[in-house]
């Protein structure tokens, strides 16, 4: 007898049981987006109360489009939950940092905030997604800053083989099945199907191992996706440390936030507990290998 085809609803009900929805109907709403300050902008770099900047909507979406005195712009929109996940890669001023999937650019932002004298190699292999980083890069990042900033159109799956040890800080933000924007077009969810989250997270599983190779001794890897699904979050971290646990361990960060949710190897956010995310992330450190 022929199985049964696998299909998104019965998939993540699967999943998420009966939680499933309330999960499915806050997916649906609207993005929870804040105008966040950035660099010298007032309030800028107040991660400590992320939900209290003020929410995008169309009575201010003005303050988007506000300038300084040297014409760059002060207030990137972007979800909050990508604000804690790319605060939790623990940059320091002189770190040479990755950013290996890094359109359009808010995370980028995020970390180079903490630069001082270090450099951000900004990786984005799609050209027409690269053109969008940069116009982020030009618009809001000081000019004597975007020294310390190289965009890179690599493959990021080449980087362990290209660069090994050579990154103190990696951010893997990879493509990912984004379910949440498959839920709000409904012929792009035609196109989901278990075999294509299966692909994507092989391909997740790649990124994260080209980044493990690049990453020096010691340095962090935040790995992070917009997806709500355990192949592309969990699994991937699981599959990681079971493949190369001689060389990687879990370096989770301890976040008090009402609402962030607990995974066995990272953190979920998802809109029906705390009116934010989607977003799954990890913090993973690299070990130090003995010589026999």
């Amino acid at each position: 007898m022929k199985a049964k085809k696998e299909t998104f609803e019965s998939y993540f009900e699967g999943i998420y049981k009966n939680r499933w929805k309330a999960r499915k109907e806050a997916l649906l709403q609207a993005e929870h987006q804040i105008i966040r300050a950035t660099f010298d902008a007032p309030k800028a770099k107040s991660n400590d109360h992320i939900f209290n900047f003020p929410l995008y909507t169309k009575e201010t979406k003005g303050i988007h489009f506000e300038k300084n005195e040297t014409g760059l712009k002060q207030y990137y929109i972007m979800d909050p939950a990508s604000v804690i996940a790319a605060s939790s890669l623990e940059i320091a001023p002189d770190d040479h940092v990755l950013d290996m999937c890094a359109a359009p650019g808010g995370k980028s932002l995020v970390l180079l905030e903490r630069l001082k004298t270090g450099v951000l190699w900004c990786n984005e292999i799609s050209t027409a997604r690269r053109i969008k980083l940069k116009s982020v890069i030009q618009e809001y990042v000081p000019k004597q800053m975007r020294e310390q900033v190289f965009i890179k159109g690599k493959d990021g799956i080449k980087y362990g083989m290209m660069f090994p040890d050579h990154f103190d800080k990696i951010l893997v933000d990879a493509p990912c099945s984004g379910e949440q924007h498959l839920l709000h077009s409904p012929k792009e969810l035609e196109k989901w199907s278990l075999k294509r989250t299966k692909r994507l997270s092989a391909a997740q599983y790649a990124l994260l191992c080209s980044a493990l190779l690049a990453l020096k001794p010691e340095g962090q890897i935040l790995y992070s996706t917009c997806s709500i699904s355990p192949l592309e979050n969990d699994e991937v971290i699981k599959r990681l440390l079971e493949r190369k646990g001689d060389t990687v361990e879990l370096d989770l960060p301890e976040i008090n936030i009402n609402g962030i949710e607990r995974t066995k190897f990272g953190y979920i956010m998802l809109p029906d507990v705390c009116q934010a995310g989607p977003i799954y992330f990890s913090r993973l450190k690299k070990c130090i290998i003995a010589l026999s």
